[in-house]
């Protein structure tokens, strides 16, 4: 089993041994369907720049990526942090070249665990994802603002939204709630199935309500388009990437990979995550 009592040597060690992985926390204001796939086609572009990456699922109150990919009963974050299984054990395999896994199979509100219950989960979260160079997690705020883990609070942070009017005022009010549970930071913005055009204007407009009311910045990630491509992939249960590359969507992909990929690292290539796992859920 692992451990997860890590002394201050260990820590130390850990330090040493190399760049921390980057976390990216993302926050959807959009439909199921809509958040899932361009959270697959994010995890496969970035695969394809040449990062291990790790999908996580920390939704706590609505169904994330891990059930729409088929991970219903697998064994999580919370079972390895309470030492009934192994942190390797977590982690699945997709034939995309990422791993995906799940924090907890039930609700996980930091404030209803004992504190050694969540040392034990956040160190869980430390060792899992100490094994990828890009960490995406599929982010959900609990009743009180909050995130399962303070290493998604410290994390990138980014609202996708979409050109439907409820999906913009969703979004400035995760940011706002942000704001107000994190206190002044920058946060980014990812428009998807928007043209550049349109996606400009919803960022603008965003972005200067953000700065005038909350005195905070909002980072452009560019956009997604609207791509017919995109759903007959998902329908293959490929990437678009893979499917039609030279689709408008894959082409927008692949821009936001090159936003997320630390070049500055000497990556030796994706960590070795096997290529014969499952394909996308619907």
């Amino acid at each position: 089993m692992a451990n997860f009592n890590f002394d201050q040597a260990e820590g130390l060690r850990r330090m040493l041994a190399g760049p921390k992985p980057r976390i990216v926390t993302f926050l959807s204001a959009t439909d199921r369907e809509d958040k899932s796939a361009m959270l697959v086609n994010l995890g496969a572009s970035l695969v394809g720049a040449g990062s291990g990456v790790l999908l996580l699922d920390a939704c706590i109150q609505s169904a994330g990526i891990g059930s729409w990919l088929g991970l219903s009963d697998s064994v999580t974050l919370l079972d390895a942090a309470r030492k009934k299984c192994d942190i390797a054990e977590i982690v699945r395999p997709m034939a995309q070249g990422f791993g995906v896994a799940k924090l907890a199979s039930e609700r996980f509100y930091c404030g209803q665990y004992d504190p050694d219950d969540v040392a034990n989960v956040a160190s869980a979260f430390d060792a899992l994802v100490a094994q990828s160079d890009i960490v995406v997690v599929d982010g959900e705020l609990d009743a009180d603002d909050m995130f399962p883990t303070p290493a998604m609070a410290s994390s990138e942070i980014v609202v996708q939204v979409s050109t439907n009017p409820t999906s913009i005022k969703m979004a400035y009010s995760l940011i706002k709630r942000l704001s107000s549970r994190l206190g002044r930071r920058p946060f980014s913005v990812l428009v998807t199935g928007a043209s550049e055009k349109e996606a400009n204007v919803i960022y603008g407009n965003m972005a200067q309500a953000a700065s005038r009311y909350l005195a905070i910045q909002l980072n452009s990630m560019g956009s997604v388009p609207a791509d017919e491509h995109l759903i007959r992939a998902t329908r293959l249960g490929r990437s678009v990437l893979d499917a039609y590359p030279l689709a408008g969507a894959s082409v927008a992909f692949r821009r936001l990979a090159d936003r997320f990929v630390i070049s500055a690292v000497d990556h030796k290539g994706p960590r070795a995550i096997s290529n014969c796992g499952a394909t996308l859920g619907t």
